[in-house]
């Protein structure tokens, strides 16, 4: 898969701040006490488990941001699928830096490998059908552009970044403004004509109505197998389907077979178990 690496300048700040947060007042005080100053050290960044890899530039940028003397090298880049004991990137150099840095750059390296592995698992259970999976704005404060990015690593999709690039008209909002009508009319004279509009939905009566309006995409929120089904027939095209509502792998596949065109999951970010990576010293 060919996954353009999001900029540096976006990422340094992320991991500045979780090595400043993991330094705290006083640096590393149990590698300084043990660890002698000049050695130097050959370790390796090693998958314990199966996976797909995400969040290595961030890893290899945490070594660097604690010592430019050290060098990594990657063996298994971003979007890489990954076996047990296999290795992801090879790391050398001064090892007191290594080890400071070490917790940070797991960290990172760990949870966005998880989310792009959880949505490899899902891609994978709807490989025969035509739907996407994506995400959502159910992110970790502060992180949204990297877990995103590791959607993407696990061949998933995104949703919208943010409340600035698109609309997505809910059910409070539909309750506030009196009606989807009123809701998707004032929508369409306040924003530009590159906006995308797409309303919430969870009945075929509210399908219905929103339809009559020519929504650029419908959320069909937690409808059922059949209703799924009757909401891609009553669209006909005439606009993006997504489905949404607690889906698990397990339910997926089902849900993909409705013909909906778009599955979004909000778990993918906010709850993914990590992949569990670790740091060898290779005694040389």
């Amino acid at each position: 898969m060919n996954l353009a690496p999001l900029p540096a300048i976006m990422l340094e700040p992320l991991v500045r701040a979780a090595l400043l947060e993991d330094l705290g007042r006083a640096g590393d005080l149990t590698t300084d006490a043990i660890v002698p100053k000049d050695l130097r050290a050959t370790t390796v960044l090693s998958a314990r488990q199966t996976g797909v890899v995400a969040g290595l530039d961030l890893a290899i940028l945490a070594f660097r941001l604690i010592d430019e003397r050290i060098e990594s090298t990657p063996v298994c880049p971003d979007c890489s699928e990954v076996g047990q004991g296999q290795t992801i990137a090879l790391v050398s150099g001064p090892a007191r830096a290594i080890l400071t840095a070490e917790r940070t750059a797991l960290n990172f390296l760990s949870h966005l490998s998880g989310i792009a592995t959880a949505t490899a698992s899902i891609v994978n259970a709807i490989r025969d059908h035509k739907a996407k999976i994506v995400c959502t704005r159910k992110t970790t404060p502060g992180l949204r552009a990297v877990e995103k990015y590791a959607v993407r690593a696990g061949s998933g999709a995104n949703h919208r970044f943010g409340l600035d690039d698109a609309i997505l008209i809910k059910d409070n909002h539909i309750a506030m403004a009196g009606g989807i009508r009123p809701a998707i009319e004032r929508t369409r004279a306040s924003v530009g004509h590159l906006v995308k509009i797409e309303v919430e939905v969870d009945t075929l009566a509210q399908l219905e109505e929103a339809l009559a309006l020519a929504p650029d995409a419908v959320l069909l929120d937690n409808m059922s197998l059949d209703e799924l089904r009757q909401a891609v027939s009553m669209v006909a095209g005439r606009a993006i389907t997504e489905a949404s509502g607690r889906i698990a792998a397990a339910t997926a596949p089902a849900i993909a077979a409705t013909g909906v065109d778009l599955i979004s999951i909000g778990w993918l970010t906010h709850s993914a178990p990590i992949l569990d990576i670790g740091l060898d010293y290779r005694d040389t």
